[in-house]
């Protein structure tokens, strides 16, 4: 027995705002029992002794250190501005 129905998988389709047929529906009913299936071996596995983790690998803080450095001058950045004015990028008014 199948541990989701045709209509479940059309209505998560339809949640999904996803148009399927008939011959799909039946089709994603086979592949969404099979990842259910999967997700109940896993849950049958003994995890008590197996410590919670928020990543994968061992990391500790892999930024670079925040280096303040001189920035562009300000005539270099307007040389590609279609329209600058007193050091700074005109754009179109949002507001009236």
């Amino acid at each position: 027995m199948s541990r989701i129905s045709i209509d479940e998988v059309k209505h998560v389709a339809h949640l999904a705002r996803l148009a399927i047929t008939e011959e799909e529906a039946e089709k994603f009913q086979k592949q969404l029992d099979a990842i259910i299936s999967f997700a109940e071996e896993l849950n049958e596995l003994n995890t008590d002794d197996v410590e919670p983790i928020s990543h994968v690998l061992d990391m500790k803080n892999v930024m670079r250190e925040d280096i303040v450095q001189k920035g562009l001058p300000v005539e270099e950045v307007l040389k590609n501005a279609p329209d600058h004015e007193n050091g700074q990028v005109k754009v179109p008014a949002t507001f009236e």
